[in-house]
């Protein structure tokens, strides 16, 4: 566990802070994406202690990740944000994804009250249009504890907003399927069609499909 925080303390050397931002849901055909930016401006011994399971949220189980989310939120400067369908249709994934971090890290930001940051991205994309220092690291997630804790806070949050959707549309089975284009969830698509949280063009490929598959 000290090997993620290692890694952020010798990333964090010519700064002042450090800022770790991940996104989720970016592979679901339905609910926006989640992206969040975190700072462990004061941890000490006893928060790795505490946060000694931090990792790759995929990585976790879902008590788990519940429970290192309170601890994150109470002990780091963070912020959450979603990206919306309209700008998932609009821009695409990948593009409102880094928007998403974006508006996150510029809240965390704005909490320093210094520009001497570096912010870690995960993936191997930078964010667009951001002035600040800022580095891609790949597989962010299991190697920083900052980015692991960004992934935690936007993963459980995206899992809340879902199981949340699920009481108003529950034949689409988001609190199980988080929107992901699962076989039951195409089913539910194919019998029901598709509400304003579906990625519509997430579907062109499986409507094709369908289309042909009728012609035959």
């Amino acid at each position: 566990m000290n090997k993620r925080f290692d890694f952020d303390k010798e990333k964090t050397k010519s700064f002042d802070y450090l800022i770790g931002t991940d996104e989720a849901g970016r592979g679901p055909g339905a609910g926006p994406v989640f992206a969040a930016a975190v700072c462990f401006n004061n941890y000490n011994k006893s928060l790795i202690k505490e946060l000694e399971y931090l990792n790759d949220s995929k990585r976790l189980t879902e008590k788990t990740r519940e429970e290192l989310y309170e601890i994150i939120i109470k002990n780091s400067i963070y912020s959450i944000h979603q990206g919306s369908i309209e700008e998932i249709e609009r821009l695409n994934i990948l593009r409102t994804s880094l928007l998403t971090m974006k508006k996150a890290c510029n809240d965390v930001i704005s909490k320093l009250k210094t520009n001497n940051i570096i912010v870690i991205v995960d993936g191997n994309k930078k964010i667009p249009d951001f002035t600040y220092n800022q580095e891609a690291i790949i597989k962010g997630d299991f190697k920083s504890a900052s980015i692991a804790a960004a992934s935690i806070l936007a993963k459980v949050s995206r899992d809340r907003f879902m199981k949340e959707l699920d009481r108003k549309y529950p034949q689409y089975l988001w609190a199980e399927n988080k929107g992901y284009m699962t076989k039951s969830h195409l089913d539910a698509v194919d019998k029901y069609g598709l509400t304003k949280w579906h990625r519509r063009k997430f579907f062109e490929k499986h409507f094709e499909k369908a289309q042909q598959l009728s012609l035959l």
